[in-house]
């Protein structure tokens, strides 16, 4: 990490608390659910074609100083910052993202916490339509709330996978294993991530924000909100109306022109 310190009142000011939470279960949620409703996932530097950096120092940089979002890779490497400065024992894990058969590489990170001797899974790094708190690692677990749950079931030869409820059935979002993973590990995957004709993220523009109600997100030109349950799509103009949707939904102000973005078939 060289000499960078993280700083934690920048950060929490940042996500919204006024105060240090506390090493414990109650704080693990605090610190989940401020981050998870005030940074958003996105991936436009990608769009962009700029590389995505996982350097601590550009991490709170980007994401913190800048106020901009990003994808899993940033925005849990972000929490583990926070989460080692605060004073927990984490550690990052890689899983398969299932959306799809069969699914992908290790090309999700997603948290590990230990909070006297318990597991948590922390993962505010798959949309808004992912985790709303920490949940803990037990195999059978549900977590539910208003017009979300998920849970945790074994797998193989996958592992722990996890689920979400969509129109009263569960459906896979992505598998995980125990294994130590290193730097160098989710430094390959970012890098396949961020720059493969075949990821997601190189062919499409992304972004998404929860609300307490539901989730806001935007596909290309397709905006997307589900507010109770109801389903409302709009699409959104090319040019300066573009980027002004995006600061005005998502608080994403980018440092560029619409046209500097890579083309997408407005369809």
């Amino acid at each position: 990490m060289g000499n960078f310190q993280f700083d934690i009142g920048t950060y929490l000011s940042r996500i919204g608390l006024t105060a240090q939470p506390s090493v414990d279960d109650d704080g693990l949620r605090q610190l989940h659910e401020s981050q998870f409703f005030a940074i958003p996932f996105e991936n436009f530097d990608i769009q962009l074609g700029r590389g995505i950096e996982l350097e601590p120092a550009a991490l709170f940089q980007k994401l913190v100083v800048r106020a901009r979002g990003g994808y899993c890779f940033e925005l849990n490497g972000l929490m583990l910052l926070a989460l080692r400065a605060l004073g927990f024992q984490a550690r990052p894990l890689l899983a398969r993202v299932h959306l799809q058969s069969p699914p992908s590489g290790r090309t999700h990170q997603l948290n590990l916490v230990d909070i006297e001797g318990r597991p948590w899974i922390i993962d505010v790094g798959f949309g808004a339509g992912g985790l709303r708190g920490p949940m803990p690692l037990e195999i059978g677990r549900t977590k539910e709330g208003p017009g979300w749950a998920f849970r945790l079931e074994r797998r193989e030869p996958w592992g722990v996978l996890m689920q979400t409820r969509e129109d009263d059935q569960w459906k896979d979002s992505y598998s995980f294993d125990m294994a130590h993973v290193t730097d160098a590990d989710i430094s390959v995957s970012n890098h396949y991530t961020s720059t493969s004709h075949a990821s997601h993220f190189t062919q499409s523009r992304v972004a998404s924000s929860p609300r307490p109600n539901g989730r806001v997100s935007l596909r290309n030109f397709t905006l997307t909100e589900i507010e109770h349950g109801v389903k409302k799509t709009w699409e959104i103009s090319s040019g300066r109306a573009y980027l002004d949707a995006l600061a005005e939904v998502f608080g994403i102000e980018l440092d560029a022109d619409y046209g500097d973005l890579r083309p997408v078939t407005e369809t």
